[in-house]
Parts: structure tokens; sequence; C-alpha cells
């Protein structure tokens, strides 16, 4: 079942490679950036402060939810979210999705808990495809300078 899941996720990274094809000397703004379907988050982290951070050595791990998975919260959400005053809530949903250090798919394990940037945890299933806190990782291991990326399907909460 391990090796499956494995398999289909080298699958899905290999046909998104050539939309995140972006030389391995490019941070991991940079990166996602050139993918052209991370505008929400490249905009969200403006907004927050945090572009310098995550364009700084690391290494982070990044679960970097898509254009589409913004789109799927409630309407509003994201323009609120992009206020001033909201600044602290929306870092401590943009740092939720940063893990120190560089994990790969092939050190993620059933169950395996991972302390983010914003101090909670996020849980890794592998039942059903590779998942973080139910978010589907559709793209994984895109590498850069920095870190690495995997590509999600919806945006994690922290715990309140």
């Amino acid at each position: 079942m391990i090796r499956r899941t494995f398999l289909a996720l080298t699958t899905a990274t290999a046909l998104m490679m050539p939309a995140l094809a972006h030389s391995q000397t490019a941070d991991i703004v940079d990166t996602a950036v050139a993918a052209g379907n991370f505008t929400t988050l490249a905009t969200a982290l403006t907004a927050a402060g945090l572009v310098e951070t995550l364009k700084g050595p690391g290494p982070f791990t990044v679960f970097a939810p898509t254009d589409a998975a913004f789109a799927a919260l409630p309407a509003g959400t994201v323009e609120d979210l992009l206020k001033p005053e909201n600044k602290d809530q929306l870092v401590a949903i943009l740092t939720y999705h940063v893990v120190p250090g560089k994990v790969m798919s092939t050190d993620l394990t059933e169950g395996m808990k991972a302390a983010t940037v914003q101090g909670g945890e996020v849980t890794i299933t592998l039942d059903g495809g590779p998942k973080v806190n139910g978010a589907v990782i559709s793209a994984a291991d895109v590498a850069a300078s920095n870190g690495v990326i995997h590509v999600i399907d919806s945006v994690i909460m922290p715990p309140m």
C-alpha cells in the first residue's frame, strides 16, 4: 500500500513538474511564483511580511495551497485575511503551512506529526494517498534552493 501511494505520488509529481520546473537555484517563493498557480499564496505572503523569511536560507518545507485551494474558502475569507488589521491571523495560517527543515515525501509516515513554524502540529496520513491534516498532497518534492514544496489542494487552518 505504501509503495503504491509513493508510486502515485511520484507520478503526480512528474506530471506537475513542467508547471513547477524552475531552477533549483530559485528559492521557495520564486519557485512557487514561477509555477503560476500560487498567486494567492504569493499575495498572502507579501501581505503577511513573510516573503523575505521564505527567501531566507531555510531549509523549509512548505505545504503550498494552490489558487484553487484559496478559492474554495468561504466567500470573502481571503479578502478579509489580507486586510492589515488581520495580519496576525494571516501570519498564523501561513506559518502553519511551514515546517522547519527539509521533509521529503520519502520521510512521511502514517500518523506522523510535524511541528510547524506557527507552533502547532500537522498530521500526515498516507491511507488513500498522502495528506496533511486532510489536505491532499497533489505534487511532492518540488525542490527549491532553500527547501521543498509539497502542493496541497486545500488551505489548512491552525487550531484555535
